[in-house]
Protein backbone atom coordinates (compact mmCIF):
# COMPACT_ATOMS: atom_id res chain seq x y z
CA UNK A 1 0.00 0.00 0.00
CA UNK A 2 1.15 3.49 -0.83
CA UNK A 3 0.21 6.72 0.97
CA UNK A 4 0.07 9.90 -1.11
CA UNK A 5 -1.50 13.34 -1.04
CA UNK A 6 -5.07 13.30 -2.37
CA UNK A 7 -5.92 15.27 -5.50
CA UNK A 8 -9.11 16.74 -6.95
CA UNK A 9 -9.26 13.68 -9.22
CA UNK A 10 -9.74 11.50 -6.11
CA UNK A 11 -12.75 13.44 -4.81
CA UNK A 12 -15.60 11.22 -6.05
CA UNK A 13 -13.92 8.04 -4.85
CA UNK A 14 -13.20 9.68 -1.48
CA UNK A 15 -16.85 10.75 -1.13
CA UNK A 16 -17.93 7.14 -1.76
CA UNK A 17 -15.54 5.83 0.89
CA UNK A 18 -16.91 8.32 3.42
CA UNK A 19 -20.51 7.39 2.54
CA UNK A 20 -19.68 3.70 3.00
CA UNK A 21 -17.93 4.49 6.30
CA UNK A 22 -21.02 6.33 7.61
CA UNK A 23 -23.18 3.32 6.70
CA UNK A 24 -20.70 0.96 8.40
CA UNK A 25 -20.65 3.06 11.57
CA UNK A 26 -24.45 3.17 11.70
CA UNK A 27 -24.73 -0.60 11.26
CA UNK A 28 -22.13 -1.19 14.00
CA UNK A 29 -23.73 0.84 16.78
CA UNK A 30 -22.15 4.22 16.03
CA UNK A 31 -24.80 6.28 14.18
CA UNK A 32 -23.91 9.62 15.76
CA UNK A 33 -20.20 10.15 15.13
CA UNK A 34 -20.55 11.22 11.50
CA UNK A 35 -24.35 11.22 11.17
CA UNK A 36 -25.63 11.54 7.62
CA UNK A 37 -23.28 14.09 6.14
CA UNK A 38 -19.90 14.29 7.82
CA UNK A 39 -17.45 15.08 6.50
CA UNK A 40 -19.15 17.52 4.10
CA UNK A 41 -17.90 17.80 0.53
CA UNK A 42 -16.69 21.38 1.12
CA UNK A 43 -14.46 20.26 3.99
CA UNK A 44 -12.97 17.45 1.92
CA UNK A 45 -12.34 19.85 -0.97
CA UNK A 46 -10.57 22.26 1.41
CA UNK A 47 -8.49 19.41 2.89
CA UNK A 48 -7.39 18.44 -0.63
CA UNK A 49 -6.66 22.05 -1.66
CA UNK A 50 -4.53 22.56 1.48
CA UNK A 51 -2.60 19.32 0.88
CA UNK A 52 -3.83 17.79 4.14
CA UNK A 53 -5.92 14.97 2.71
CA UNK A 54 -4.14 11.69 2.07
CA UNK A 55 -5.13 8.48 0.36
CA UNK A 56 -3.82 4.97 0.74
CA UNK A 57 -3.71 3.19 -2.60
CA UNK A 58 -3.68 -0.52 -3.30
CA UNK A 59 -3.47 -1.65 -6.93
CA UNK A 60 -4.36 1.84 -8.14
CA UNK A 61 -7.57 2.05 -6.09
CA UNK A 62 -8.11 4.19 -3.01
CA UNK A 63 -8.18 1.85 -0.02
CA UNK A 64 -8.43 4.56 2.65
CA UNK A 65 -8.53 8.31 3.13
CA UNK A 66 -7.56 10.54 6.06
CA UNK A 67 -6.68 14.07 7.12
CA UNK A 68 -3.22 14.61 8.57
CA UNK A 69 -1.41 17.82 9.49
CA UNK A 70 1.00 19.24 12.03
CA UNK A 71 -1.18 21.76 13.81
CA UNK A 72 -2.58 22.63 17.20
CA UNK A 73 -6.10 21.29 17.27
CA UNK A 74 -8.10 23.69 19.47
CA UNK A 75 -10.29 20.85 20.76
CA UNK A 76 -7.16 19.21 22.21
CA UNK A 77 -6.32 22.22 24.42
CA UNK A 78 -8.55 20.94 27.24
CA UNK A 79 -8.42 17.26 28.13
CA UNK A 80 -9.91 15.33 31.00
CA UNK A 81 -6.85 13.17 31.50
CA UNK A 82 -3.37 13.96 30.20
CA UNK A 83 -1.52 13.92 26.92
CA UNK A 84 1.70 11.90 26.84
CA UNK A 85 3.68 15.09 26.16
CA UNK A 86 3.30 18.72 25.17
CA UNK A 87 5.55 18.55 22.11
CA UNK A 88 4.34 19.60 18.62
CA UNK A 89 2.15 16.91 17.10
CA UNK A 90 0.36 15.83 13.97
CA UNK A 91 -3.37 15.22 14.06
CA UNK A 92 -5.19 12.50 12.18
CA UNK A 93 -8.88 13.07 11.49
CA UNK A 94 -11.55 11.61 9.23
CA UNK A 95 -9.89 8.22 8.71
CA UNK A 96 -12.07 5.91 6.62
CA UNK A 97 -11.27 2.79 4.64
CA UNK A 98 -12.87 1.11 1.67
CA UNK A 99 -14.67 -2.14 2.31
CA UNK A 100 -12.49 -3.96 -0.20
CA UNK A 101 -8.99 -3.78 1.34
CA UNK A 102 -8.04 -5.22 4.72
CA UNK A 103 -5.45 -3.30 6.75
CA UNK A 104 -5.64 0.03 4.93
CA UNK A 105 -6.66 2.09 7.98
CA UNK A 106 -3.85 0.47 9.96
CA UNK A 107 -1.39 1.38 7.20
CA UNK A 108 -2.53 5.03 7.40
CA UNK A 109 -2.02 5.23 11.16
CA UNK A 110 1.38 3.57 11.00
CA UNK A 111 2.43 5.92 8.19
CA UNK A 112 1.45 8.96 10.26
CA UNK A 113 3.24 7.63 13.35
CA UNK A 114 6.39 6.93 11.34
CA UNK A 115 6.35 10.26 9.54
CA UNK A 116 5.54 12.51 12.49
CA UNK A 117 6.71 10.62 15.62
CA UNK A 118 4.07 12.38 17.79
CA UNK A 119 0.45 11.90 16.68
CA UNK A 120 -2.90 12.67 18.28
CA UNK A 121 -6.31 11.40 17.24
CA UNK A 122 -9.77 11.12 18.76
CA UNK A 123 -12.81 8.95 18.24
CA UNK A 124 -16.36 8.45 19.44
CA UNK A 125 -17.04 6.22 22.44
CA UNK A 126 -19.20 3.96 20.24
CA UNK A 127 -16.54 3.55 17.55
CA UNK A 128 -15.19 0.27 18.90
CA UNK A 129 -13.47 -0.78 15.65
CA UNK A 130 -11.40 2.44 15.70
CA UNK A 131 -10.64 2.12 19.41
CA UNK A 132 -9.36 -1.42 18.80
CA UNK A 133 -7.29 -0.29 15.82
CA UNK A 134 -5.73 2.55 17.81
CA UNK A 135 -4.76 0.14 20.58
CA UNK A 136 -3.38 -2.33 18.03
CA UNK A 137 -1.22 0.35 16.41
CA UNK A 138 0.31 1.57 19.67
CA UNK A 139 -1.82 4.59 20.50
CA UNK A 140 -2.39 5.28 24.18
CA UNK A 141 -5.77 6.33 25.50
CA UNK A 142 -5.14 9.71 27.15
CA UNK A 143 -8.57 10.88 28.25
CA UNK A 144 -11.58 12.78 26.95
CA UNK A 145 -11.84 15.94 24.86
CA UNK A 146 -14.83 17.95 23.64
CA UNK A 147 -15.45 19.14 20.11
CA UNK A 148 -16.50 22.70 19.36
CA UNK A 149 -20.15 21.55 19.29
CA UNK A 150 -19.79 20.02 22.77
CA UNK A 151 -19.69 16.38 21.67
CA UNK A 152 -17.33 14.22 23.68
CA UNK A 153 -14.52 12.14 22.15
CA UNK A 154 -11.90 9.73 23.45
CA UNK A 155 -8.40 11.13 22.92
CA UNK A 156 -5.37 9.04 21.92
CA UNK A 157 -1.71 9.75 21.30
CA UNK A 158 1.26 7.83 20.00
CA UNK A 159 4.86 8.95 20.38
CA UNK A 160 8.16 7.71 19.03
CA UNK A 161 8.86 6.22 22.47
CA UNK A 162 6.33 3.49 21.66
CA UNK A 163 8.59 2.23 18.86
CA UNK A 164 11.59 2.08 21.19
CA UNK A 165 9.55 0.18 23.80
CA UNK A 166 8.27 -2.30 21.19
CA UNK A 167 11.82 -2.93 19.91
CA UNK A 168 13.03 -3.59 23.47
CA UNK A 169 10.16 -6.03 24.07
CA UNK A 170 10.90 -7.79 20.78
CA UNK A 171 14.58 -8.16 21.73
CA UNK A 172 13.66 -9.51 25.17
CA UNK A 173 11.28 -12.04 23.62
CA UNK A 174 14.02 -13.23 21.23
CA UNK A 175 16.54 -13.56 24.06
CA UNK A 176 14.09 -15.23 26.46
Amino acid sequence: MKIETATENDLEEILKIYADARAFMKSHGNPDQWGDGHPPRELIERDIAEGKSYVCRENGQIAAVFYCAVENDPTYAVIEGAWLNDKPYAVVHRLASAKTVHGAAQACLLWAAEKFQNVRIDTHENNLPMQNLLKKTGFSRCGRIWLENGNERIAYQRTSLWKMHKKMVDVCVKIG
